[in-house]
């Protein structure tokens, strides 16, 4: 549960901490926006991903589904700075499907918390693997850290690709290769 008043107390302590003054004018309401802007940027935090994926539908015969491009930001767990890009999902079914909006709230679900994308990408996969019990998944998350953008590094642009693949996919590249096509 996110505690706010903790939250605008650290700020106030992080602002005076880099020399500035927590009662000028424009900084006053800052810490209260920021606990209001953690609230929803850190809500996957409290939230059951089974609440979204655990609704499902028949479906006889599908051979692939494949959600890409979804738009994710999350926060890295390191710097807490941003990283942010798109998610793509592929799932073999068994028998029944879950609503396409469910693929990209379980994607907003671990993208809204501290958070490491190799981990997010396994977060994902096996959560559909879990609770759609599909034949298998495929989950493909391609992302810009701003922590080697604006510092670091500072590279502007470079993006991190990660992926896994559970069940049909694991031993099957040819598979995999459909999957790597229809993204592009």
């Amino acid at each position: 549960m996110i505690d706010e008043k903790k939250i605008e107390t650290a700020i106030r302590m992080l602002l005076e901490g880099i020399g500035e003054d927590v009662e000028r004018p424009g900084l006053m309401e800052t810490p209260k926006r920021i606990a209001n802007m953690y609230k929803e940027i850190y809500g996957g935090m409290d939230e059951d991903v089974s609440v979204h994926l655990g609704k499902t539908f028949p479906a006889i015969n599908n051979e692939m589904v494949l959600e890409k491009d979804i738009s994710f930001y999350s926060t890295c767990e390191h710097h807490l700075l941003p990283f942010y890009g798109k998610a793509h999902i592929a799932y073999i079914p068994d028998d029944k499907v879950v609503g396409l909006s469910k693929l990209a709230r379980t994607v907003d679900v671990y993208a809204r918390r501290p958070q490491i994308q190799e981990q997010m990408t396994a977060q994902i996969g096996d959560a559909i693997m879990e609770y759609l019990k599909p034949k298998g998944v495929m989950v493909i998350l391609e992302a810009e850290h701003m922590c080697m953008t604006m510092r670091g590094i500072k590279k502007p642009g470079s993006r991190t690709m990660t992926y896994i693949c559970r069940g049909a996919f694991e031993n099957h590249p040819a598979l995999q290769q459909t999957v790597f096509q229809m993204v592009k």
